[in-house]
């Protein structure tokens, strides 16, 4: 085994050091947060929360998962990102595949013009304008619609399909099988690492967006996760983000103790999708960046 030089161990050196500052600089403030969301009122009030929470209670979390706002905000949110990731799979899974035969006319043609809209988009104000005329403000389909293609997700999927042999395809085409039954039964069930991938970044994209619905949703009832948490944070000083409560909750709770369980609240549902598709990353995103 080749040792290693002192260049590459100083080398080395850094790069851990680096990604542990990184590490550090990312989880510290959440289990902060974290802390406070499990902390006694006292000990949030005082300011004397760290790393760990200080007297464990259950209340402040309790209060804001049942409260009835969060649950509807929830709902819409899984709403959102589960029909807008179903959707937004299928209809970038189906325009990658004709764009990834080459030998169709036209296709360069089309490719530039995908690519142009994701260097070159149309702004805000005409975005806004486009929906407002649509009749799509306050509905929800005003977050779905405009985001059920990225460009960028296109051209992975495209050079995945690429990358598959084309033997596969000429097969099912001799046993008389047409281009949709060999995009839905030969293509997509073997390109399932790099569709879990941007199915993840589909979904992350939904839960976490905040600036569309800001942008196009005025109904209370139809705030979506994120508009709920901005709500809790700028009025859980006054108000305690506007949700029901009885005196002996007010007793207990504080609104830096409410903020930290409503984000804790809102950020874990989508943590617990990535275990599941973690394993799919490295293939599908560099079998699909890089072809093979």
């Amino acid at each position: 085994m080749r040792r290693k030089s002192a260049g590459d161990a100083a080398l080395d050196t850094f790069i851990y050091a680096s990604l542990t500052i990184a590490a550090l600089a990312t989880l510290l403030p959440f289990a902060n947060v974290f802390s406070k969301a499990f902390s006694a009122e006292w000990a949030v009030v005082s300011g004397k929360v760290g790393l760990w929470p200080i007297d464990f209670q259950l209340d402040t979390m309790k209060y804001v998962v049942t409260s009835e706002s969060f649950l509807k905000a929830l709902g819409i949110s899984v709403f959102l990102a589960g029909v807008g990731t179903l959707l937004s799979i299928l209809l970038t899974a189906v325009t990658a595949y004709p764009l990834s035969k080459r030998h169709l006319p036209g296709t360069g043609a089309i490719l530039v013009l995908f690519v142009f809209t994701m260097l070159f988009s149309g702004g805000i104000i005409p975005n806004y304008l486009l929906i407002r005329e649509l009749g799509l403000m306050n509905n929800l389909w005003s977050l779905i619609l405009p985001a059920m293609i990225s460009v960028f997700n296109m051209l992975v999927i495209k050079s995945y399909y690429e990358s598959l042999p084309e033997s596969l395809e000429e097969a099912a085409k001799l046993e008389g099988a047409g281009n949709l039954r060999v995009l839905f039964f030969i293509v997509l069930p073997l390109s399932g690492p790099v569709l879990a991938t941007i199915s993840l970044f589909y979904a992350v994209y939904f839960w976490n967006d905040f600036f569309h619905p800001m942008l196009y949703i005025n109904n209370p009832s139809l705030r979506p996760l994120q508009l709920y948490l901005r709500d809790i944070v700028m009025e859980a000083d006054t108000t305690q983000g506007g949700v029901e409560k009885t005196l002996d909750e007010l007793m207990n709770l504080t609104p830096e103790g409410i903020r930290a369980a409503t984000v804790i609240a809102s950020t874990v549902p989508i943590l617990l999708v990535y275990p599941y598709l973690q394993k799919y990353f490295i293939k599908g995103v560099l079998i699909g960046s890089v072809k093979g």
